[in-house]
């Protein structure tokens, strides 16, 4: 009896070798493929500011794009896609702590609004419409109200901003999350583990969009939703402004908004897990002229409302 459970033992602890040795080659080709997806795809502009990543895409009038949350200027190409389609030019930065964009001891809102400027002054540009999705919506609102006259348009996108009366005013992240910084976060294994064994929970608690969505969910849509959650990788050249953001956005001040004079677009969903919808609703009337398009649903991530998104955006725009 002794020997047969032995055997057991021993046959358990080869196949947990053999599982765990495939699943690491599985991390490893992933891993390796990520890094490929943002190698030699990006400048580094240096500037008053620090050193600051960037990646243009396409050709036309310059649109800013300021990334999310676990973004970087990979995630700015992404967001930008349709627009670029459209005949737009994107110019999609890292921001302060994500990938080779480093992380001051400012980290404020207001210093990446000043960095963004530099970066304009880099690239010799005056004036461009601006796009902020979530958390890149701090520093997009402070970059209207600093520089309005480098702003032309101003587009945000499931924003991350200031709502009166919620618990430290800033974005309600969604049950879960802080629990994913702990762990998955922390370096590349986990997060690639939790990406292929717990996508579903990943996609509620870190892309704050309801799961179920997908399941109606257009091709295109669920090929944009894996993409943006695949290009978090390498979670651990993102990590520190992933802690960056999660400060901003739990502590934000009002912002002057009444001073932005740039034409305003806010587009938010109501079932969005990180509770966009009422900050963006909130903002929009307190923007001279700024107009709020709303869904009733979507997600944080707009899923099934890309098409209406782009045709409200080129509206502002055109």
């Amino acid at each position: 009896m002794r020997r047969t459970s032995r055997s057991v033992l021993i046959f358990v602890a080869l196949i947990a070798a053999v599982v765990a040795a495939i699943a690491y080659t599985g991390y490893r080709r992933d891993l390796d493929a990520a890094r490929l997806r943002v190698a030699g795809r990006s400048q580094i502009a240096i500037t008053p500011c620090g050193p600051i990543e960037y990646a243009i895409a396409g050709k036309g009038p310059p649109i800013l794009v300021v990334h999310g949350s676990g973004g970087g200027f990979d995630q700015g190409l992404l967001i930008a896609e349709d627009l670029v389609r459209q005949g737009y030019q994107a110019i999609a930065m890292s921001r302060f702590g994500y990938l080779r964009t480093p992380l001051p001891r400012d980290g404020s809102p207001a210093a990446q609004a000043d960095a963004h400027v530099c970066l304009l002054d880099a690239l010799k540009l005056g004036r461009v419409a601006v796009l902020g999705a979530s958390a890149g919506a701090p520093s997009s609102l402070e970059m209207a109200i600093r520089y309005p006259d480098r702003v032309s348009a101003l587009i945000l996108l499931v924003p991350a901003a200031y709502l009166p009366g919620a618990a430290g005013a800033g974005a309600s992240p969604p049950p879960g999350l802080e629990l994913i910084f702990s762990t998955a976060l922390k370096w590349d294994f986990p997060f690639w583990l939790a990406s292929r064994v717990a996508r579903k929970t990943l996609t509620r608690a870190m892309l704050g969009t309801p799961p179920e969505l997908l399941e109606q969910a257009s091709v295109a849509d669920r090929e944009r939703l894996s993409n943006l959650l695949d290009s978090v990788l390498p979670v651990s050249a993102r990590r520190l402004g992933l802690i960056n953001d999660a400060r901003v956005t739990s502590n934000l001040q009002r912002f002057e908004l009444e001073r932005i004079r740039a034409p305003t677009l806010l587009i938010s969903a109501q079932d969005d897990l990180y509770g966009t919808y009422e900050r963006a609703k909130y903002t929009a009337g307190e923007i001279p002229g700024a107009r709020f398009v709303g869904f009733p649903s979507g997600g944080h991530l707009l899923v099934g409302r890309q098409a209406e998104s782009t045709a409200a955006i080129l509206s502002l725009l055109r």
